[in-house]
This record gives C-alpha cells, structure tokens and sequence, in this order.
C-alpha cells in the first residue's frame, strides 16, 4: 500500500481486502498487479491505472503517482480487454489484437526497438499483422501469443526466458522488438 498500489486514496496498506470506491459503478473484467502499481479492465473496454507512476508505468503520460484509479485517456476509442503488468511496464491488448505498451522500456520490454521509457501506450508496431489474443508482461519481458498460435517474445533474455536459444546478459544484447519463437 505504501505507493497507493491499493487504490484506496491512502499509502497505508491494509490487512483486509477492500473495495476500491473508486471503480464503483464500474464493472471490472480484468485485473493486474505490478511492482507497485495496478491496472483494471472495466467491461466498456477503459484501462484504468494507479499506484507508483515509475518510468511511467501508469500510462498517463507523466511520472506522477496516483492514489486512486484514474482512466488511461491515451486508449480512449481503443476497447481494451486484456492487461498484464511487469515490473515497471505493462501490456494492454486492445478487441482488434493490437499490442499497446507503455513505462519502463529499458531493456527493450516495451518492443518499440529502443531502450526507451514511454509514459503512455504506445502501439507496437512490431505486431503489424499479427492478430495478437494474450499477452504477459514479466519482470522485464513480454510474451504475446497469436490468434494462430505463435509466441513472440522481446525485452530482457536473462537466463533463456525469451525461448531464443541463447542467454542475452548484457543490456546491449536485448530483445528490442518482438522476435517469434
């Protein structure tokens, strides 16, 4: 609770679960929880975020922390039905299977072929042509699955997570755009 991940308004943190107040009237489909932040699909297709704002994760084009929900304007027109939070960055998957990713992007997680951090959702266009149906952001990854079942995956290949075949340890030998496994 201390970086308002909680949506209550407060920094403290709560020993019980809690109904956000702020999503009241909302109907909620979807949920995801990051390092300090958190995202919300209502059923009208709005993504919804707060929590810690760092490197922009919250989509909301700034670096400032929000203690309550607050709608991604960004995606507004987009009819958002998946979500996935990473460590700082997230994945939004729009009804069309577009990919949109925004926050910390600095081992290439982002999949906009830089290093970058993008404080509000930004396509990939990487994905062009791909009917993306799931997506899931990791620690400092991402993973989407295809409509015909391919895996793409970009960001940080520590350890083999990305299915490439070899172990990415240095920051210059990242995944910068999505690559099928």
């Amino acid at each position: 609770g201390e970086s308002g991940c909680l949506g209550h308004g407060t920094k403290r943190g709560r020993s019980r679960p809690g109904k956000i107040e702020a999503l009241e009237g909302q109907h909620v489909i979807a949920v995801s929880a990051g390092r300090s932040y958190s995202l919300a699909v209502t059923a009208n297709g709005a993504l919804w975020s707060w929590g810690d704002a760092c490197f922009g994760s919250l989509g909301h084009n700034d670096h400032l922390n929000h203690l309550l929900p607050k709608k991604i304007d960004a995606l507004a027109g987009h009819r958002v039905v998946a979500v996935s939070a990473g460590l700082h960055h997230n994945l939004a998957l729009t009804a069309d299977g577009t990919v949109w990713s925004c926050g910390g992007g600095y081992f290439g997680q982002l999949g906009h072929g830089d290093g970058q951090c993008h404080p509000q959702p930004k396509k990939v266009e990487a994905l062009a042509g791909q009917r993306v149906v799931a997506v899931s952001a990791g620690s400092e990854h991402s993973l989407t699955v295809t409509a015909n079942g391919a895996v793409f995956t970009w960001g940080e290949g520590e350890s083999s997570c990305l299915g490439h075949g070899e172990d990415m340890h240095m920051h210059m030998s990242n995944q910068l755009l999505p690559k099928k496994i």
